[in-house]
Order: structure tokens, then C-alpha cells, then sequence
């Protein structure tokens, strides 16, 4: 599934963030303890988090396919700013609540059958 989040205020530009890429900031945690605690997402932040990427396709020792799609597609996006990162990260939250739910959901209906 592909989501198109807005890079900008104005709505004029669009990053598409794809399922993967949802799943690789999941598996890797890349936005624990990256905000501050004033909540603020700048441009500093967008920079940590690139440097965080860099720093874990650099120790990976397999296979770092998923981190590197997600960089290209979206962290080092033309469009990508801090608003976009922004967008980025309330999709991410709405993902993990959904993919809660369909976790729930599976679980009553695996109950439901036995």
C-alpha cells in the first residue's frame, strides 16, 4: 500500500511513503528519542535522522535494501523538509495504530474459531 504525505504547508508537493517503508522505521525504531522533548520537528532534526541512516547502512553487515529504499524514497526525498517529516510522523503513528487494531481484530477472530 502507498500513502502520499505533504512536504509542504501549501500542499503543493507530496512525498509517497509505501507500506516497506513504514515497516523499516518500525523495525529499526528510527524515531525513538529522535524528537526533543519540546515536540518541535526542524530542519535539525531531519539532518539527525539522516545521520542516523547513514550510521546504520554503514554498520549493517546484510542486506541493507530496505534502509536504503526508504532513504531514497523518502528521507533524502527532493521534497523532504521538516514538515514533511513531520507528515511522515503522524503517518507513522496513524500506521501503528492501525496495525494494532488489525492485530486485535485477528486475534478475536482467531479466538472466535477455537
Amino acid at each position: 500500500m502507498k500513502y502520499a504525505i505533504q512536504a509542504n504547508p501549501s500542499g503543493t508537493r507530496t512525498v509517497e511513503v509505501s507500506e516497506e517503508n513504514l515497516k523499516t522505521i518500525e523495525k529499526y525504531a528510527l524515531f525513538r528519542q529522535l524528537i526533543d522533548s519540546n515536540g518541535i520537528i526542524d530542519e535539525n532534526v531531519l539532518e539527525k535522522l539522516r545521520l542516523n541512516l547513514r550510521a546504520l547502512i554503514a554498520s549493517e553487515e546484510k542486506d541493507s535494501k530496505a534502509l536504503l529504499d526508504l532513504c531514497i524514497d523518502v528521507i533524502y526525498h527532493n521534497n523532504m523538509k521538516s514538515f514533511g517529516l513531520q507528515q511522515l510522523a503522524y503517518l507513522y503513528l496513524h500506521w501503528l495504530e492501525q496495525e494494532d487494531e488489525d492485530s486485535d481484530n485477528n486475534e478475536d477472530t482467531e479466538e472466535e474459531e477455537k
